[in-house]
């Protein structure tokens, strides 16, 4: 291969990473519209919050029904066409969802709002199915594959950090007035954002390693991402880590927000509060996954999966057990009243959004780890793993059933035990004892990327 034929791919490579960042992010911002959104919905049924969180579970309930369907598409149109498929898609799903503000606030306006934030699922799983393998391959697989992962989950959580934040602060104080119309500027500037990516994304050209070139047969699956075993355990932990990286700060989101709890000290700006400290949450990830993305090419995944899972398992219990009346004044920076009041909140709270810098590496750490070895059967992982994503909607809806009967803090063992799940995982599950399955075409896909 010529040095100007070198230049030129590595050119399209670097593009092609720089597009899939950008996806990255969107995914946050549309995954992360739900929790703050479902505390206008719990605020109008009476401060249920397990139906206020219905909106994250029709978000996630999504991957289920389009998690295999969006990786067999990887395999028939490309990432490209996905991508855009995808983009397409997050704007019907948002359009959906800020009709649902037109009417009366009532079970009719909420059952369209659920609609649309299904729809908006099939948007983020689709892109989530193109993302996650293209950064792994671009990257070569390995440390260096999980570096460009975590790179890409820097930017994830930076939008994940303003979304609920600019939520918050437009809900501002809940009342039984306040409807999605609330938040429809967001919802539109969502739209925009979609659209002009659609018309960018058009132009990039990406590398398409899953499609047959033209006159060569389709290749042979002699096996499947079944085949291997730490495959299989990994699509069980992306299952529990997305129930987790929801579950934390989407519960605490509610508490905070419940204005029959002392957990936010300016009870008219509760919602606005318990935006801001949530925020910090995905601020956290955003450190995480930076810091991450700049040691891991020295520092093996697995390492990083064993020492944040713990280190999470010790701050969630921290959380439990600590006194409901310890509280902290929030910094000024963070949240400051109208009139100068300073508001706090249950030092439980930040511990709980110091989990932001654990959970922040175990996405790309689980993926890059379940993944290592399948070579060609590496898309049809993908689609199972983004099937596997319902579990961020499973998890925290079953937390808030908890938190229901036995309080807030209580439904937080339900993390801890999947947290432990995820730690075992990095200790012994991730191992690969498959070694002997052929995977004679990963070479192949590496060499087109180069």
């Amino acid at each position: 291969m010529s040095s100007k034929s070198n230049t030129t791919a590595k050119k399209g490579a670097f593009i092609a990473i720089i597009a899939m960042f950008f996806l990255f992010a969107m995914i946050s911002f549309v995954t992360n519209l739900a929790a703050p959104i479902g505390t206008i919905w719990g605020n109008t049924f009476q401060g249920n919050s397990f139906l206020g969180m219905l909106g994250n579970m029709m978000n996630f309930l999504a991957y289920l029904f389009m998690g295999i369907p969006a990786g067999n598409l990887l395999v028939k149109i490309g990432y490209k066409k996905t991508a855009l498929w995808a983009m397409g898609i997050g704007i019907v799903g948002l359009f959906v969802q800020w009709l649902s503000g037109l009417g009366e606030a009532g079970i009719g306006m909420f059952i369209v709002y659920l609609i649309g934030a299904f729809i908006c699922g099939f948007c983020v799983c689709m892109l989530n199915t193109v993302v996650n393998p293209m950064l792994n391959l671009l990257g070569g697989g390995g440390n260096k594959g999980n570096q460009l992962l975590q790179a890409g989950g820097a930017l994830n959580s930076l939008s994940g950090t303003l979304t609920p934040f600019f939520v918050g602060a437009l809900i501002g104080s809940l009342t039984p007035q306040s409807t999605i119309a609330n938040v429809s500027p967001l919802l539109w500037i969502a739209m925009g954002v979609f659209a002009v990516a659609f018309l960018v994304i058009s132009f990039v050209e990406i590398p398409e390693p899953n499609l047959a070139k033209k006159g060569a047969s389709k290749p042979k699956y002699e096996h499947s991402p079944w085949s291997f075993r730490h495959t299989v355990l990994g699509v069980i932990g992306i299952f529990i880590y997305v129930g987790i990286e929801i579950g934390i700060p989407g519960t605490l989101n509610f508490y905070l927000a419940d204005q029959g709890t002392t957990g936010a000290g300016v009870i008219g700006d509760a919602s606005t509060i318990a935006g801001a400290i949530v925020a910090i949450y995905w601020f956290l990830m955003l450190v995480g996954r930076t810091f991450s993305s700049a040691i891991s090419g020295k520092v093996s995944t697995r390492a990083q999966l064993i020492s944040v899972s713990g280190m999470a398992i010790l701050l969630v219990i921290a959380a439990i057990l600590c006194p409901k009346d310890s509280i902290i004044a929030v910094p000024s920076f963070i949240y400051e009243g109208q009139m100068g009041e300073i508001a706090s909140v249950p030092i439980s709270a930040f511990l709980l959004v110091l989990c932001g810098l654990c959970t922040s590496v175990m996405w790309g750490g689980i993926f890059n780890l379940a993944v290592e070895g399948l070579g060609k059967y590496t898309a049809q992982a993908s689609g199972i793993f983004m099937m596997m994503v319902v579990g961020g909607g499973v998890i925290p809806l079953l937390q808030q059933l908890i938190a229901k009967n036995a309080g807030y803090m209580t439904s937080y063992w339900l993390i801890v035990a999947c947290l432990g799940y995820l730690f075992i995982y990095g200790v012994w599950g991730c191992i690969n004892v498959n070694k002997n399955i052929p995977v004679e075409i990963e070479e192949e896909l590496k060499e087109e990327l180069v």
